[in-house]
């Protein structure tokens, strides 16, 4: 299985690079993995103690985060390697303050995974969520080096489970402890042999709560906002922008639309499907005198959704017609109603807030309408399901200390 494995990444790196002919993601994930070793041959100090944290891609940072920065305070004398497997992790988080060294992940061939090991020698490692690389994680239990998975969620439809798959469940069976979100994931690891298992709940908890610790105003919005109801819609993509847009020429109220792509194209398509409505881009607010006059601000920048759900009566978020919503905590732990499309059913945090009636799901423009006509301008509904949204975040904090103390038995 191991050969056919190897054959399947070497096939997709070729795949990779056909395809950065036209694509600029592609572009950046072979151009980040170029002379990957060699780079990390020539960074990294032999003597250093690394602890290993890998990361998808973005949010799957944001689970590892918190935990990442209570080792650096807590464990000063490791340092911290970061690697991302995608672009939109890396190219976002390359300068992250609290790691020492920051790449993208190395191929899983069996001869790029033992050369890592050689140079980076991890004193113990964490996988985030759904990252299950084969031969790193191999390599690991080959040199008796601790691997951890960390908020990591599992389903009964998922390839560890199908009478197909039984190479990668006797790969499961070698991480040395799991950190799941829930109780259906620990029970399916331990109906497979699988009982090291905590169920400790998802780290992001504590990420988003310590964002609104340190949430600093944005003063223009304010004045934007004009006292008039505001719908804040993050990380959005095609579909929701279209369902979106309709809403904007049916009522009067104020928007801020960040979506998930700032290309330029992409911000001329949402521009498009404004015409009729004032609109304003973010990067141009400065200077500007008037704001109570924009309807829409659409930004055209990164780094400023989180600060900016605080000013939503309402939030949407976006992904959820494409392969999944993106996240949904950080409105929620501002204490806002939550709207998002049907792909949502991966995401316990989504399903948990649709029963306790802080959030909703949407699949067509009547649905949308419908739920937003029930809360514009009703502000005791508002007020009710965002105080049940900021009590669940509440209520699952204190993951990253339970996954700390157990590791390091503090």
């Amino acid at each position: 299985m191991g050969l056919l494995y190897d054959i399947f990444i070497v096939l997709y790196a070729l795949a990779a690079r056909l395809l950065s002919l036209e694509s600029s993601k592609a572009r950046l994930w072979v151009k980040g993995r170029k002379s990957i070793l060699k780079k990390l041959r020539e960074n990294i100090n032999p003597r250093d103690e690394i602890i290993w944290f890998h990361c998808a891609s973005l949010g799957e940072f944001e689970q590892g985060r918190p935990l990442i920065e209570r080792i650096r305070e807590r464990q000063p004398q490791y340092k911290i390697l970061l690697t991302f497997y995608s672009p939109s992790g890396y190219e976002v988080r390359k300068n992250y303050q609290f790691a020492d060294y920051i790449y993208y992940l190395p191929s899983d061939s069996h001869r790029q995974a033992r050369q890592f090991f050689d140079i980076v020698n991890p004193k113990m490692i964490f996988f985030i969520k759904y990252e299950f690389w084969y031969n790193y994680i191999n390599e690991a239990h080959k040199r008796n080096i601790p691997f951890y998975s960390v908020s990591s969620i599992f389903r009964k439809n998922q390839l560890f489970f199908k009478w197909y798959g039984k190479w990668s469940l006797k790969l499961l069976k070698t991480i040395k402890h799991f950190f799941v979100q829930n109780e259906e994931s620990k029970q399916l690891l331990n109906a497979h042999g699988i009982d090291q298992v905590s169920i400790t709940g998802d780290t992001r908890f504590d990420r988003v709560s310590d964002i609104v610790n340190k949430i600093q105003p944005i003063s223009l919005i304010n004045h934007f906002r004009d006292e008039k109801f505001m719908l804040v819609c993050g990380s959005t993509w095609a579909p929701d922008e279209i369902l979106i847009a309709r809403l904007i020429h049916h009522y009067d109220f104020k928007m801020i639309l960040a979506p998930h792509e700032v290309d330029e194209a992409h911000i001329e398509e949402i521009e498009h499907l404004l015409i009729g409505k004032k609109t304003i881009r973010y990067t141009n607010i400065q200077g500007v005198a008037d704001l109570q006059d924009v309807q829409v601000i659409i930004v055209n920048t990164i780094g400023l959704l989180s600060s900016l759900y605080q000013y939503g009566d309402l939030c949407y978020i976006g992904g959820g017609f494409g392969k999944g919503i993106h996240n949904i905590l950080e409105a929620a732990t501002f204490g806002k109603p939550i709207i998002f499309g049907p792909h949502y059913k991966k995401f316990q945090e989504a399903i948990d807030l649709i029963n306790c009636g802080a959030a909703f799901s949407i699949n067509i423009y009547d649905k949308l309408k419908d739920i937003f006509e029930s809360l514009y301008n009703n502000k005791d509904l508002i007020d009710q399901c965002g105080e049940k949204a900021r009590q669940y975040v509440v209520s699952h904090t204190q993951a990253t200390e339970k996954i700390y103390r157990f590791i390091f038995q503090e």
